[in-house]
């Protein structure tokens, strides 16, 4: 090994299309076909995904079309419960068919395959080759560094697919709110884009990015440095399934980082569809927000309502706009939002197994895609946000 390491990098490469690691026309067409294989079945798992989406969309705006109920939690207190997602989903059938529980899913399509294709096209720029991996032989600072090395190679790559793919997703957004006015003002994906830019710029295509770049970044360092402490102090090397847990432990992080972040993706929602000539983007559904600051000081000042009898609470709230925010726990967007994100789990654990079926295949193509940091943590649990 000592000698194969001096050897100029010229002798250590096998030749063109032969045996080995090397670059051949043959692993390269391989690569390609991985990369397809990943946009169709994150095409496919985003159609499945796109009515719970849907509906707590709807439920995030504020729209509440059927009233709610008097029942008690688990401690015998009398509560309202708003209607859960099924029957939400089965008046969205009643109304609009059930092909309208697809309605926005052209533009979500097209998005995440803009943002699969964007973070595909960044590792070819910027290989991963080229990084240095954490080993178990590293020591403390090595392994920290080498942490901090792939976290930003990761935030570059979702940032840059943040940005190719957003306004595909303020298009989807507006297209599914539309259910609340019966409006047609967005009927088609081209229609649409003319529609913004004409109205609203080009920085209309991109409202609402800023909390949903900010949310991703914090997702990504505080994830990876979590399950980077984690695996280094609390996971013992004597531990016989301690190889197991590890590589678990990022895709855990990333879903408990999912509820940490969830305020600046529901900041960025609000922001796409709020004062875009829809109903569901003015009064009495929301106020004209200036800015997501503006956003966000307004939600957090929702939170901070002080805590009445909770039957009388939401007796005198019914006709009033709900938010994620909202102390009162029983109310419908927390449920539904951490119903989606149950979903949502159970999609990753379905992404995860199937990339774990490509590793185990044994081959060299699938090898080389598949065997990087965020395939298994990032990429999936990146999909748990919403």
């Amino acid at each position: 090994m000592a000698d194969a390491a001096q050897l100029p990098p010229e002798a250590q490469t096998p030749p063109v299309g032969g045996p080995g690691p090397g670059p051949g026309p043959g692993r390269a067409e391989g690569a390609e076909g991985t990369e397809g294989l990943f946009v169709v079945l994150g095409a496919g798992l985003a159609a499945a995904s796109h009515p719970l989406l849907y509906v707590k969309l709807l439920v995030q705006v504020g729209h509440e079309p059927l009233p709610p109920t008097i029942g008690r939690n688990v401690l015998g207190k009398k509560v309202l419960y708003l209607p859960g997602f099924f029957t939400y989903a089965r008046h969205i059938v009643k109304v609009d068919g059930r092909r309208g529980l697809f309605r926005g899913l052209t533009p979500r399509l097209i998005s995440s395959t803009l943002s699969t294709i964007t973070r595909g096209s960044v590792k070819k720029a910027f290989p991963l080759e080229d990084m240095e991996h954490v080993s178990n032989k590293d020591d403390m600072k090595t392994s920290l560094r080498k942490v901090v090395k792939e976290t930003s190679h990761e935030m570059m790559m979702q940032c840059v697919s943040r940005v190719v793919s957003h306004p595909l997703h303020v298009i989807s957004m507006r297209c599914m709110v539309q259910f609340i006015g019966r409006e047609v003002k967005y009927s088609g994906v081209f229609s649409a884009i003319v529609r913004i830019f004409k109205e609203e710029g080009i920085l209309g295509f991109f409202v609402g990015v800023v909390p949903h770049i900010l949310g991703d970044v914090i997702f990504l360092w505080c994830c990876n440095l979590l399950a980077h402490f984690i695996n280094t102090y609390a996971v013992d090397d004597n531990f016989s399934q301690a190889s197991v847990i590890r590589s678990y432990t990022k895709f855990v992080m990333g879903i408990a980082m999912s509820m940490l972040t969830y305020p600046f993706l529901l900041v960025g929602d609000l922001m796409a569809v709020n004062n875009c000539g829809l109903r569901a983007g003015l009064p009495p559904y929301a106020p004209v927000f200036t800015s997501w600051i503006h956003c966000w000081r307004y939600l957090s000042a929702q939170a901070v309502v002080p805590e009445q009898d909770t039957l009388q609470q939401g007796l005198q709230q019914v006709d009033l706009q709900r938010s994620g925010f909202r102390l009162q726990l029983d109310q419908s967007p927390i449920l539904m939002a951490a119903l989606t994100r149950a979903h949502r789990r159970v999609v990753c654990l379905v992404w995860a197994v199937s990339l774990e079926s490509l590793r185990k295949s044994g081959k060299p193509e699938n090898a080389q895609v598949l065997n990087e940091p965020e395939m298994l943590g990032q990429k999936t649990a990146l999909f748990c946000l919403s």
